[in-house]
């Protein structure tokens, strides 16, 4: 049984073309074709109107762990309301639970060096990034354009990396089964070798978020 601010593999397997990677160490999955072209060329429309260098709660003193642009998209913008039914469609999850829609733009040599999505509990601003809303449950993600060269997400742990293609889901829960977070979810945004890449990530929380 699932909590609010989460999701099955049971329920996103029941949406066509999806499929979990053949691993115990997480649970991965992805879908090709999530979205359509022309969505997608509205959504990087909009990061390309509202980005700005990225940010990290905790780089651990490297200035260029995250070298990416990212925005937080509004949720009055019609493709952004189109994705939010879509990933509503695909995954159940309590929309209350939902952050805001984030896009990232990388250009050549930006990269986002090996991170997971959920927060510490034992780092300083644990309480400020989750005091409200608990930790992140489920990371939706998805590449709104192919890359030319570079640009792919590697889950190191499992030797596994995902190139980008046009409208393609990559998902993953931040937990293991019993709950406990899931440290095998470290996955590198890869350096940009050749053109630009667009990303939507879309995270869910423990409890609503706000």
């Amino acid at each position: 049984m699932t909590t609010p601010g989460a999701t099955s593999v049971e329920h996103l397997l029941r949406h066509p073309g999806v499929r979990r990677a053949p691993t115990e160490r997480l649970t991965l999955l992805d879908c090709r074709n999530f979205l359509p072209r022309e969505l997608c060329d509205d959504l990087i429309a909009l990061i390309d109107k509202d980005r700005r260098p990225s940010t990290i709660a905790d780089a651990n003193g490297d200035d260029y762990f995250r070298t990416s642009e990212t925005c937080d998209l509004s949720a009055d913008e019609p493709a952004v309301q189109d994705l939010e039914d879509r990933l509503f469609a695909l995954n159940g999850i309590d929309r209350a639970h939902g952050e805001p829609v984030q896009g990232q733009r990388y250009d050549v040599g930006q990269e986002f060096k090996g991170h997971t999505d959920y927060f510490e509990p034992q780092g300083a601003d644990f309480e400020k990034y989750c005091g409200v809303a608990g930790n992140r449950t489920w990371t939706f993600m998805i590449y709104l354009n192919a890359v030319e060269a570079g640009g792919g997400t590697r889950f190191k742990v499992i030797n596994k990396t995902v190139q980008p293609e046009t409208g393609k889901l990559l998902c993953w829960d931040n937990r293991r089964p019993d709950g406990s977070l899931n440290a095998a979810t470290l996955h590198h945004g890869m350096k940009v070798r050749k053109g630009v890449k667009y990303v939507i990530t879309k995270w869910y929380r423990e409890k609503p978020w706000g």
